[in-house]
């Protein structure tokens, strides 16, 4: 099945932000596009605006003075919905009420001919819900843009429980000849993005909430450290908490109160006290010119100590070795037997291990925990959580050391898992939850994250990197820590770590 004839009309049914994005893709792309919303006059007022978006387009040269004319001239609203008989596509971007889109399809297929293809926008309800209430769920799909449509890539096609494979398939070549990255997925609450991003959030809440760091910390952390272009305070801020909060609970109860997907008081209360974000003037951080910045906790000035020794297999922390040689570090090495996890010695005779899923508190001897980071060269911060046995000189040696390797330190309190670390073994676990449950392909998976969310690796991938076993043993701890089932591994990712042992 290939993609939509560029003759074939597109029809966009309801012309918010989202509904005059995908009008614009499907224009641009070159096809006649109707718009029709139930409201009068909102169809001529988006079209009117499209035209204008276009216009800017012309000024910034990405589209000719004649490409513009003759997308006006493809560009019609319409006052009826038989106006759309026609179109060999419909796309709905209506209110977010499942009766609402199901009687909007409903009057559709008294309209429109037996091979349109039907599909709904929905980032919240189910696509088979929607179907459900039709006489030919067939040809229903899900077309989920991410907002701004015409200049975010991505495009979630969603097969229902009755799509037809064609009609996913047509979808899917329709949204690539647009000039998107589509992705397929079976209809699973959230989708592939909403569904496996979830604990970017609700990690940070956590840590939040148990009073581990403040919001600017955990946010520095994340982006300094893990890689990530915003942190989750910020980016939720910017998205809106109400429209997280409403994401992470209809996730969270479409799955029949998984503890894995539980939302968080803390961010109820900001939507509560209508501290939105941006939109508001103030959530997690103030807003506007007089705003103070929140600064994240860094630690002052200390001097490196001048030799450490490294004790059994740093792991994912292999490349702090040569960093530390480069600032002049000596690096000794133990001569107990390899062990993981590994763990450098201060002079004072602190450890510093890799987070392992464990409270620092829980080792025998003077510990300090330090996150996971993507790359410890790039990395521009680290975080240490240090146990109630570590005196104050111990803890210094610590932050010298990685001040010297040209690092801010950010101290947190004794978290299992820390902040990285435990944020990222959540991300691998729900992807491999979701590639087993055949919601979506590794690759596609992958893909959705790094492009839908701008994650700096797709979570299948960064599982790789750190292997499942390991993930899989430090979410067990985390279990152990936590034993309410948030934590325990998936069987998937399980099953991937026996796999990985025995091969």
């Amino acid at each position: 099945m290939t993609a939509l004839e560029l003759s074939s009309a597109v029809a966009v049914v309801g012309t918010g932000t989202m509904g005059q994005g995908i009008a614009q893709v499907a224009l641009v792309a070159g096809h006649p596009v109707r718009l029709y919303d139930a409201a009068p006059g909102r169809a001529k007022d988006a079209a009117d605006a499209i035209g204008a978006r276009l216009d800017r387009l012309v000024e910034k040269g990405r589209l000719t003075a004649e490409d513009r004319a003759a997308a006006a001239a493809r560009l019609r609203p319409a006052e009826s919905l038989a106006e759309l008989a026609g179109c060999g596509l419909v796309v709905e971007a209506v209110l977010e009420q499942l009766d609402v889109k199901q009687r909007l399809f409903q009057d559709l297929e008294d309209v429109v001919a037996e091979d349109c293809l039907l599909a709904t926008n929905t980032s919240s309800l189910s696509v088979t819900a929607i179907a459900g209430a039709l006489r030919a769920p067939g040809r229903f799909v899900g077309l989920h843009f991410f907002n701004p449509a015409p200049l975010l890539p991505l495009v979630e096609v969603v097969s229902g429980f009755a799509t037809d494979e064609r009609a996913a398939t047509r979808a899917y070549e329709t949204a690539k000849a647009w000039g998107k990255t589509p992705v397929r997925c079976a209809d699973t609450p959230g989708f592939i993005v909403n569904r496996v991003a979830r604990p970017f959030y609700a990690e940070a809440l956590r840590l939040y909430e148990e009073r581990v760091a403040d919001p600017a910390t955990i946010d520095a952390v994340l982006r300094e450290c893990g890689g990530f272009k915003m942190g989750p305070f910020e980016l939720t801020d910017l998205i809106g908490q109400d429209v997280n909060e409403a994401v992470t609970r209809s996730v969270w109860e479409s799955f029949f109160q998984d503890p894995k997907f539980t939302p968080s008081l803390a961010q109820r209360r900001l939507v509560e006290s209508r501290r939105l974000g941006r939109k508001s003037g103030r959530g997690w951080y103030a807003y506007g010119d007089d705003a103070p910045r929140a600064e994240p906790h860094t630690a002052g000035p200390e001097r490196a100590p001048e030799s450490v020794t490294v004790h059994g297999d740093l792991f994912a922390a292999d490349g702090l070795l040569g960093l530390m040689r480069e600032a002049g570090i000596r690096v000794g090495h133990g001569k107990d037997t390899p062990s993981y996890p590994g763990s450098i010695e201060l002079p004072r005779g602190a450890r510093l291990e890799l987070a392992d899923g464990m409270s620092p508190d829980a080792a025998a001897e003077p510990t300090i925990h330090f996150d996971l980071a993507l790359d410890y060269r790039a990395a521009t911060r680290i975080a240490l959580a240090p146990s109630s046995r570590v005196g104050e000189p111990a803890l210094k040696e610590a932050i010298g050391l990685f001040q010297a390797l040209g690092k801010k330190v950010s101290v947190i309190g004794p978290a299992p898992g820390m902040i990285v670390a435990r944020t990222v073994w959540m991300l691998v676990d729900f992807a491999l939850d979701a590639v087993g449950r055949e919601v979506a392909g590794a690759e596609d998976v992958d893909t959705a994250m790094r492009l839908g969310v701008n994650y700096p690796l797709g979570p299948v991938e960064w599982g790789r990197r750190l292997t499942a076993y390991r993930v899989a043993e430090a979410l067990d701890l985390l279990h152990g820590e936590y034993p309410t089932g948030r934590y325990a591994p998936s069987q998937a990712l399980r099953r991937q770590a026996v796999r990985e042992e025995y091969s």
